[in-house]
């Protein structure tokens, strides 16, 4: 199933996307909620309901009764739009390895030991659309090609083993990153905090776990969850750039859930990325050309550029780079 937040009469309305066609929940089966917050919170019971009428939809026996608004005609919000909170993991050693590689450093030890992630802005959330950035923001701009899950229930000290079941679904994630910023404060061993704080991009669905069935691979030896062969690529004003699958993860989904619920409270709404894929980002590809290439032109992302991300299954997250009204730098406040 495949489930998208729009902005309908000024308010998030959950819909499922169904032939290229929205179907607002509540007006498919009034015990559905018309938004996700609602629906991850009663997972267990609304997610029977919404498959039944689901098939009853591809069936056509529903009848004329649900509100129904073309896919592509819409204001697509993220669709989790509130999310209780907001986890980046670490997960693909590729990418891990470049950036150590393009460095002259070793590939750290720990990679191979645990996952890890930090904790980015939730309020931050967003959608397709507009990215807003200002100007300290433009120094060295960046994406990040990722995925993502949403937690669909409340959890503690989940093991790996019985996590997938905490997972409603997948979605694409662009983690936006100020590499200036966040390199600056990274050498007081604190963040990368303003580097990324200004906007995390989901979207432009989320896709639930059983509409991937298919997609299921064995994850990588000696690692614990589900994985999926699902093909991930990014193009930046029509040019791609990046090229990986998610099935090149090396810790698990269910494995970042184990150590994020460590002593902690999950909770339903919480999103969590994998972190970059391989070549998934400008930092790593400027990298890998500096050290082939002392000529090489490094790329960053400028004011107007259209970001597009396409993992399989997932759909295409398209977003526009735009500047603030706003000449206000906090680079320029450093003192010495």
């Amino acid at each position: 199933m495949k489930l998208v937040t729009h902005l309908k009469d000024g308010h998030e309305q959950l819909a499922m996307l169904i032939d290229g066609i929205l179907y607002d929940t509540d007006t498919i089966n009034n015990e559905l909620p018309s938004s996700m917050a609602m629906f991850l919170n009663y997972w267990d019971d609304m997610l029977p309901i919404a498959l039944s009428a689901e098939r009853q939809i591809k069936e056509g026996s529903l009848g004329k009764r649900a509100s129904t608004i073309p896919y592509d005609a819409e204001n697509l919000l993220a669709p989790v739009p509130f999310p209780t909170s907001c986890r980046d993991g670490y997960a693909f050693r590729q990418h891990v390895a470049a950036a150590r590689r393009n460095r002259k450093v070793d590939m750290i030890p720990e990679f191979d030991q645990y996952p890890i992630f930090y904790f980015t802005n939730h309020n931050s959330i967003q959608g397709p659309g507009d990215i807003s950035c200002m100007p300290d923001h433009f120094k060295k701009l960046d994406f990040e090609l990722e995925a993502a899950i949403v937690i669909n229930r409340p959890g503690r000290n989940i093991t790996a083993a019985e996590a997938d079941q905490y997972i409603a679904g997948l979605m694409i994630m662009n983690d936006m990153s100020a590499r200036t910023l966040q390199m600056e404060e990274m050498l007081l061993n604190l963040g990368p905090a303003k580097g990324k704080d200004f906007s995390t991009v989901i979207g432009p669905m989320l896709v639930t776990l059983d509409e991937l069935e298919q997609y299921e691979v064995p994850c990588k030896e000696g690692h614990t969850g589900k994985a999926w062969n699902l093909p991930m690529k990014c193009w930046v004003n029509g040019n791609q750039v990046s090229e990986g699958n998610l099935a090149d993860m090396d810790w698990t989904f269910a494995e970042i859930v184990e150590r994020a619920s460590y002593g902690a409270n999950l909770f339903a709404g919480d999103v969590i990325g994998s972190g970059t894929v391989g070549t998934g980002c400008f930092l790593e590809l400027n990298g890998t050309g500096k050290l082939n290439d002392p000529n090489y032109q490094e790329q960053w992302l400028q004011e107007g550029d259209v970001v597009e991300m396409e993992i399989e299954a997932l759909g295409k997250l398209t977003n526009t780079i735009v500047k603030e009204a706003s000449d206000f730098s906090i680079l320029g406040l450093k003192k010495g």
